[in-house]
């Protein structure tokens, strides 16, 4: 008997009074044979759930471990396993699946034992017999590697601890190769076992950069997706320890412990995936409460003196991936909510707090975006009002504690954590304002002699101008202000400030052109004053993002658009802040090239509903004749050719909290507008912008994700896509492909991706497997009975090249299924290029299964006729597919064979093989011969 773990299951003999058990096994196997491992599983499971006996439960348990080894899934495939050799001891196919299990999660000592129960129990069987060999050689492999480092950790140790050693480059190459070896998981193991976290604390303790960095890259490989080494290497170091390296003045030695705590985070919260599990591959079952150890630190570090700005910034950025939900479909977000009662007033504090005059806590020119941002993704997180009143009564009374009997000071540091909610979760900042005083008391600090002051009260105003809530009020009462402050101040800070506050209140009307708020060219003056501030390099970074913020707004305006491309200073200088260290800029310059290229959402009004609000006067949108696509495309042109792509590249590489999901898509949408024009993707490709979309395609907004993903497929179906997306990227690219075929995509995302789906899967197998494993038959499937016909060419054009496939090939196989019919039908239609890509797929698939010739005279009575039209197609290639195809059935069976010789079809190919050297008359004098071979006909006296 040959037993092969992934092999179809094979169901045991008939039990009376077990039909429907019976029935769903037979099922389940035969979607198994099918591809359908998902399916199978479901069979198999709802089969269990019966009364079946013993003996069928283990054979379910069996088939169910099956199933999860095609699925990768190799923890539950030794589950499965298990629960069937608990009821069946000498079960000798569960013994070896739980073995390939066992063997693929890296436990390689129980993966033999089982293997030896295997081979005693049939010791002939060669499968057994290889699979005992290799696993050996596996384990022999890996002593010799675990025994030759033990000699070799010892020693990068012994030097890096010598402190005569100090700064040579010998010290450097030690620290270097220890880094090296724990990246490999044998390697991270070996250290571990070798008191090497232990030593690792001595180095970080030196206080000596070189050293401390190498310690903490040692320590990530060591964590890495490995929870009990993780909790082991908390409990060594101590949390507080590690927490506290984030705070020290080395901005690389706080970014490689940033980096340390998210692989620890990520290994507490995934558990383990690699190999090694520790002794005894232990697993904790409940994480919790090692996450809220490390959170409830990262907390603490957030409000204390001493710590660096950098590292506050990291312990921000850390929180944000840790804490909040990464699916609101997971109903838990008791983190954010313990997060919000022990942490909220620190974070706060943080966003409080200012950096110019610098207070007690140090923060950068990005901490208070970052607490933004974390404030905003902590109140996204919650489910319910009780939850959200909770927030905004803690944020209340945090504004109200400083701003009531604190003195100008607590004034100052209430209405600066106004704008930070403002900035983040506005609901809770528009309630803020509504505060006794806070608004009066923007109002009149606004007017102070002190430049800082003024900078915190114009801040909040500008802020506060773009809620609905307030906007009216500030329309009624800041205008006059900042226009005041505009023409008077003498300091450009204040200045810039001011005019961003009025671009604010300009743009009110968004890309309504009937909707002017300021006289005609008041907008253009702004822009041109903010065009000049921003080419200003004398003015520091920090000052010129507002020229920036002042641009998004007013790029609304069509008008201020053409102008602002047409000035290449402007746009070179915008480009060269987006790569500055100024991260809280990004939004900003994403906000205006989306305005630029009209790559928001816009949707022509309907004419009837137009005429019908005229009627009963109500106001209509128009649009500025500036925005019409010929302009579109010119500006899209220019913003090419001053380098955008370039920009939009470095912006979306930036590891920062700034990049946010809305961040995201808006640079999603403007890659979408460059490639909307063929002859432009060649510049988007050349500047790297196919890579950059990758990422984009993968997290963010699901109409960001969405947008990326169309860009990918416009440049998969007009490039290279091995040029484009070298190496591992192709690989990449598939997902979000495929995640357009859903149905909620419209009908020209489905066809995009189609068509780069078939280009894809053109080029390699190892890339018709991937698109296989993102389950994308079925959706191709699908289409191919669309009504749209370029959406049916498209998805019959994919099946044809999938079909290269053997799992493809074993659909098409199956019994009970109209696939063959449907290519055949096809290859019958009038559309000349659906007819094309179906004769393809049937040459294809007649070619590599032969048994598929004698199926086709039955799906169809037509079959005969469409063979026939084919080969007598003006169309060559037409021509040839049909002919290839009438070859493989001759090929195939006597019978079709003679089929076919006796109706007009002889005729049809002995006037084809007369003709010139070509293809088709090859083809057809190949079925001449061999219908002679079979004696069904006679060669002429010419021997033709």
């Amino acid at each position: 008997m040959t037993v092969s773990g992934s092999g179809t299951p094979e169901p045991p003999p008939a039990i009376p009074g077990a039909s429907s058990v019976e029935q769903l096994r037979k099922e389940g196997n035969e979607l198994f044979k099918c591809g359908d491992y998902g399916g199978a599983l479901a069979a198999y499971t709802q089969a269990l759930g019966l009364d079946a006996t013993p003996q069928d439960q283990a054979i379910l348990h069996r088939n169910r471990a099956a199933c999860y080894l095609k699925l990768e899934d190799y923890d539950k495939a030794e589950t499965e396993a298990s629960k069937a050799i608990e009821k069946d001891g000498g079960d000798v196919k569960a013994l070896y699946r739980r073995s390939q299990a066992l063997e693929k999660l890296g436990r390689l000592d129980q993966a033999v034992l089982d293997l030896q129960r295997c081979v005693s129990l049939e010791p002939k069987n060669k499968v057994f017999q290889e699979a005992l060999r290799n696993i050996g050689g596996q384990i022999q492999e890996k002593v010799r590697y675990m025994s030759s480092t033990d000699a070799k950790v010892e020693q990068m140790f012994q030097i890096l601890l010598d402190p005569e050693e100090k700064g040579t480059e010998k010290k450097q190459k030690a620290s270097q190769n220890l880094v090296v070896l724990a990246r490999e998981d044998a390697g991270a193991e070996k250290i571990f076992r070798s008191n090497g976290v232990q030593l690792l604390q001595r180095l970080l303790d030196t206080g000596e950069t070189d050293l401390m960095l190498a310690a903490l890259r040692t320590l990530v490989g060591i964590c890495s997706e490995h929870q009990s080494r993780t909790v082991a290497t908390l409990s060594i170091l101590g949390t507080r320890r590690v927490v506290s390296i984030l705070g020290v003045e080395s901005q690389s030695v706080s970014l490689a412990a940033c980096h340390l705590l998210q692989v620890m985070f990520d290994a507490l919260k995934e558990g383990v995936k690699k190999g090694f599990r520790g002794k005894e591959g232990a697993i904790i079952v409940d994480p919790a409460r090692e996450l809220k150890v490390l959170i409830s630190n990262l907390l603490d570090l957030l409000t204390e003196v001493g710590v660096s700005g950098q590292g506050r910034d990291n312990a921000l950025t850390l929180l944000i991936k840790a804490v909040p939900r990464k699916s609101l479909k997971d109903p838990n977000n008791s983190l954010t909510l313990w997060v919000i009662d022990q942490g909220l007033k620190k974070i706060l504090e943080v966003g409080g707090s200012l950096q110019d005059p610098p207070g007690e806590l140090a923060v950068t020119a990005n901490s208070r975006m970052s607490a933004s941002i974390l404030l905003s993704k902590l109140f996204d997180d919650l489910k319910c009002d009780a939850e959200r009143e909770n927030f905004h009564r803690l944020c209340e009374n945090y504004i109200k504690s400083w701003f009531e009997g604190q003195g100008l000071a607590g004034k100052l540091r209430a209405i600066q954590t106004v704008s930070c909610l403002l900035q983040g979760p506005c609901d809770a900042g528009n309630r803020a304002l509504e505060l006794s005083g806070v608004m009066e008391g923007v109002i009149a600090l606004c007017a102070s002699e002190q430049e800082e002051e003024q900078l915190v009260a114009v801040e909040a105003l500008i802020h506060a101008a773009g809620k609905a809530k307030r906007a009216s009020f500030i329309t009624a009462n800041g205008v006059s202000l900042l226009k005041d402050l505009y023409k008077r101040s003498e300091k450009d800070s204040i200045r810039i400030r001011a005019l961003v506050g009025l671009c604010k209140l300009g743009s009110a009307g968004g890309t309504d052109f009937s909707m002017k708020q300021f006289a005609e060219g008041s907008t253009l003056k702004l822009a041109k004053q903010c065009r000049k501030w921003l080419c200003n390099d004398q003015i520091d970074a920090g000052t010129r993002r507002w020229a920036v913020e002042g641009l998004a707004y007013l790029t609304f305006d069509a008008d201020v658009k053409e102008e602002f491309v047409e000035d290449a200073a402007a746009l070179k200088a915008l480009f060269q802040l987006s790569r500055s260290e100024e991260r809280s800029v990004l939004f900003a310059v994403a906000s205006a090239l989306v305005n630029c290229t009209n790559s928001y959402d816009y949707e022509e009004p309907d004419p009837k509903m137009v005429e019908l609000a005229k009627y009963a006067k109500q106001h209509v949108p128009e649009q500025h004749p500036k925005d019409k696509p010929s302009f579109v495309r010119a500006r899209v042109k220019k913003l090419l050719a001053a380098g955008v792509v370039s920009a939009m590249v470095y912006m979306v590489k930036t590891e920062s909290p700034v990049l946010t999901s809305s961040c995201r898509e808006l640079l999603s949408r403007i890659f979408l507008a460059l490639v909307e024009e063929v002859e432009d993707r060649g510049t988007v490709v050349a500047q790297g912008g196919g890579r950059a979309l990758i990422p984009l395609a993968l997290e963010g907004t699901d109409v960001g994700q969405t947008k990326a993903a169309q860009a990918l497929a416009k440049l998969t179906i007009t490039s290279n896509p091995e040029m484009t997306f070298p190496g591992e990227r192709i690989y990449e690219v598939v997902r979000p492909l495929v995640s357009l075929l859903h149905l909620n995509c419209s009908g020209l995302q489905n066809f995009e991706a189609l068509m780069a789906l078939t280009n894809l899967a053109g080029i390699s197998e190892r890339l018709r497997q991937k698109i296989l494993k993102e389950k994308a038959v079925p959706m191709i499937e699908g289409y191919m009975f669309e009504e749209h016909e370029m959406i049916r060419r498209a998805s019959t054009e994919c099946m044809c090249n999938l079909a290269m496939s053997k799992e493809v090939q074993d659909l098409f196989e199956a019994e009970g299924n109209d696939r063959l019919k449907l290519l055949v039908l096809y290859s019958g239609e009038d559309d000349e290029l659906l007819q094309r890509a179906a004769a393809g797929g049937l040459a294809m698939l007649t070619s590599m299964r032969p048994t598929l010739c004698s199926r086709i005279p039955q799906v169809t009575t037509h079959w005969l006729e469409i063979l026939q039209a084919l080969l007598l197609s003006s169309n060559q290639e037409l021509q040839h597919r049909g002919a290839v195809v009438v070859l493989n059935m001759v090929e195939a069976s006597r019978e079709i064979a003679s089929t076919l010789m006796e109706s007009e079809m002889m005729e049809i190919l002995s006037v084809l093989a007369k003709g010139d050297h070509s293809p088709v008359t090859r083809a057809a004098a190949a079925c001449l011969d061999k219908a002679v071979e079979y004696g069904l006909i006679q060669p002429n006296q010419d021997g033709e």
